[in-house]
């Protein structure tokens, strides 16, 4: 193998920047040519292919999003369109292909390896955490840190104004990011899609933390179980009188500078993945499982089922009451 690809698809999660960059330098150092595909799988398509060189890839470690742009790309799903990109890498002579992205554009470079015989391999970039086969996937800890950021200041202002505050957060399908956020922030109460909720036991525990003499809450939901204005509205019809006010975090959670931690895992991910290139396997990704970066074929990976951390969850269950 003498050239490589890379391109980033889907949502954008910090510390792509970063795995491009050790792809890149990493590839370099490894004699390989390396080319930067822009805007995911629709670039790949349009044949949006440029080379990269380690000055291509300076001062972007510490920055968030993406320098090679990313889309979705429903029409990928065509096999048709997956010959078309198989013949544009083939034009560069391009043998292997770093795709970063969650399950989505694992499914499309799976199917570049099915259905064309192009090498690929995906590193986990999306701030869900909702990758089965990986215990962290690159954006998460970001994303993390910025919820609990937002929590602190809101604390502030709700305990001064003696205040209900519901803070929604990312997460249709996984709770990753309420459950970490909610218990570094103290929050009384976690709402996650993962565990059914109890709304007249929630308005409950708010009127007893009142009777208690805590005259103000943080509540955080996850955006998959229900909007922050619906829980606010559920919460009112069961009799809540405390004023509660709502904060949807949007996308923020998907910016800014990557922690230390999304950086060590973009370079070890980054290393692994143009290693598993060079071996020539076919369709894997890596990721990270008990401290150790591994490799999964993608198949495999993609069929396990994601298990919710229930521990950690009751743990923040008893320490926010």
């Amino acid at each position: 193998m003498r050239k490589i690809g890379v391109l980033t698809s889907g949502g954008d999660a910090p510390g792509m920047n970063a795995a491009i960059r050790a792809v890149t330098r990493y590839a370099i150092y490894k004699g390989l040519e390396v080319y930067g595909i822009e805007r995911g799988y629709t670039g790949l398509i349009n044949s949006e292919i440029k080379q990269m060189d380690r000055r291509a890839v300076s001062d972007i470690i510490q920055r968030g999003g993406t320098i090679l742009k990313t889309s979705r790309s429903p029409e990928f799903r065509e096999v048709g369109y997956q010959k078309i990109a198989a013949e544009n890498l083939e034009a560069y002579d391009i043998e292997g292909l770093v795709v970063i992205g969650g399950d989505g554009s694992f499914r499309g470079a799976k199917d570049l390896t099915d259905n064309c015989g192009i090498v690929t391999v995906g590193i986990p970039g999306t701030i869900d955490n909702d990758l089965a086969y990986t215990d962290f996937t690159l954006g998460f800890d970001t994303a993390v840190n910025t919820a609990l950021s937002a929590i602190n200041n809101l604390r502030d202002t709700m305990t001064s104004h003696e205040r209900v505050c519901i803070v929604e957060v990312m997460g249709r399908k996984c709770g990753d990011i309420a459950l970490y956020a909610g218990l570094g922030g103290g929050a009384e109460v976690i709402i996650v899609p993962e565990v059914h909720n109890d709304i007249a036991q929630i308005a409950k525990s708010i009127a007893v933390n009142k009777r208690k003499g805590k005259t103000s809450d943080i509540i955080v939901l996850a955006e998959g179980v229900c909007r922050a204005v619906e829980l606010k509205q559920q919460l009112k019809d069961q009799g809540i009188t405390s004023s509660i006010k709502t904060t949807e975090l949007g996308y923020i959670q998907r910016g800014g500078a990557p922690t230390m931690q999304d950086r060590m895992l973009a370079a070890q991910f980054g290393v692994r993945a143009v290693d598993v290139l060079l071996e020539g396997k076919g369709s894997r990704v890596v990721g990270i499982k008990d401290n150790k970066i591994v490799d999964v074929d993608t198949t495999e990976a993609l069929k396990m089922e994601r298990v919710f951390n229930t521990e950690l969850y009751n743990c923040a269950s008893i320490l926010g009451m």
